[in-house]
């Protein structure tokens, strides 16, 4: 829903996508039934453990549009990317905030994780897709609010996972004492002792800047939509540079841009 009154500043769409780093500007037509095993080859990620940033942002910074969600600066490619890369992950984190405010359909092919501190997911979230069956969303919360949660979610298709804060956070002055949040290497840790050590990490903003702050995503994947929008809320807001390599770059005719970068150690 568009802000009453606003002007439809709503993401062009885009058909065609070329390659341009590495520079073999190959190209594919994304409504061919060949263009998810293209994208599939772009996005495959390494074997073993690991961590991705899937954001869209605006050229502004923005990580939401006129009608506050990121819909609105998404575009086909974007979700088609969006469906590849989950293929590639055990696990989707994202915050309440962000199911608050989207909506939340539960995967096809990942699980779902929602990190919470009051298990308020609103209205109508974690819906199954066409009445599929689909694995229940883990909703990550630290043991002093277990219970609060648990009562929150009541008969959602959900569970329940505490999540212990360990001392590395607090050793190395990341988190707060104090604070209500979960520290993302905690989260990592959590999943992967469940078997789930390929993630993405879908944001929000806040999310999204707490786990690249600390130090535990390997690849940023982000949309760049061709839209100026005031930034309400900004696609990532750190306090100190981050080492990247750009490894990949796709453009498509609507002006979008999807870049992967590497983060340095």
């Amino acid at each position: 829903m568009t802000t009453p009154g606003a002007r439809d500043v709503s993401a062009p769409a885009g058909r065609w996508v070329t390659e341009v780093i590495p520079t073999s500007f190959e190209r594919v037509d994304t409504t061919d039934d060949d263009a998810a095993e293209w994208m599939t080859q772009r996005y495959r990620r390494p074997e073993g453990a690991f961590v991705r940033l899937n954001m869209v942002t605006t050229l502004t910074g923005s990580s939401a549009g006129a009608d506050g969600s990121s819909a609105s600066i998404s575009s086909r490619v974007d979700r088609l990317i969006l469906g590849t890369i989950r293929r590639e992950a055990d696990v989707v984190v994202v915050g309440a905030e962000t199911v608050r405010a989207e909506g939340s359909m539960l995967p096809k092919t990942a699980r779902m994780a929602i990190v919470t501190s009051s298990g308020d997911l609103g209205e109508g979230s974690l819906r199954r897709r066409d009445g599929r069956d689909a694995p229940p969303a883990l909703i990550l919360c630290r043991p002093e609010d277990a219970a609060r949660v648990e009562a929150a979610i009541g008969d959602a298709p959900a569970e329940t996972v505490v999540v212990p804060g360990s001392p590395r956070a607090h050793d190395r002055g990341e988190t707060p004492h104090g604070d209500a949040r979960l520290h993302p290497a905690d989260i990592v840790h959590a999943l992967g002792a469940r078997g789930l050590d390929r993630i993405v990490c879908e944001g929000g903003a806040g999310l999204a800047t707490q786990f690249v702050g600390a130090g535990v995503v390997d690849e940023v994947c982000v949309t760049v939509s061709p839209l100026l929008e005031p930034v309400h809320h900004p696609f990532l807001s750190l306090t100190a540079s981050v080492a990247t390599e750009v490894t990949g770059m796709l453009v498509d005719d609507a002006g979008f841009s999807y870049r992967r970068l590497t983060i340095r150690r």
